[in-house]
């Protein structure tokens, strides 16, 4: 893998943050406050869904994203999510689809554990394990890890060896241009609630 150079990045992460929290002050507004209004009125349990996630260089860190599952669903039925799991809530039914329950993980960019675009964050431990079985998965780790990316975008199904593909091309190619392509392409999918891809993923993400 050739050299990797970030000089771009985190300027631009909070360029993008600044410029997009100023201009859309009432819809940011009204995602922070409604989202956890409708999460509580579901059914009484807590708004935040936390979680150690492996970050640059495998360093963990802790991500927030709202709570779409019942609570204690890790310890409930299978450790795999799909369309008809009776473990995701209502509100977390569209959440998901939306990628909403997400957006608590901007807190992470702007403190600089994460980039607009990157590699999945992942839970340390399924970090661990696919690194056992997938040569080069920790390949994947040598950038910030993003709230959207190439395989977030293009790997509906969450494959890993894709996933760790369409990775490892996205380090290779990684510039402002194909960055602004894919948060675009983000918030169109977001908009149409098109994120099938949140099938079939672990139950703790």
């Amino acid at each position: 893998m050739k050299k990797i150079r970030l000089p771009y990045k985190r300027a631009f992460d909070l360029m993008v943050l600044i410029t997009s929290h100023l201009a859309l002050a009432p819809i940011w507004l009204l995602l922070w406050t409604s989202i956890p209004l409708l999460i509580k009125l579901g059914d009484g349990g807590a708004v935040f869904y936390s979680q150690y996630r492996a970050g640059k260089d495998n360093k963990p860190f802790l991500y927030r994203k709202f709570r779409t599952m019942v609570e204690d669903a890790e310890n409930i039925g299978s450790v795999w999510t799909s369309s008809n799991d009776p473990r995701i809530t209502p509100v977390g039914k569209f959440l998901r689809k939306t990628a909403m329950d997400e957006l608590p993980g901007v807190l992470s960019i702007w403190v600089g554990d994460m980039s607009l675009v990157g590699p999945r964050a992942l839970p340390c431990r399924e970090q661990e394990i696919l690194e056992q079985e997938i040569q080069g998965f920790s390949d994947r780790l040598k950038v910030p890890p993003g709230l959207t990316g190439l395989s977030q975008v293009y790997n509906k199904e969450d494959e890993n060896n894709l996933k760790l593909r369409l990775d490892t091309e996205y380090i290779e190619m990684m510039n402002i241009a194909l960055d602004i392509k894919l948060i675009l392409l983000s918030v169109k999918n977001t908009l149409f609630a098109r994120w099938d891809g949140r099938e079939g993923k672990n139950t703790t993400d």
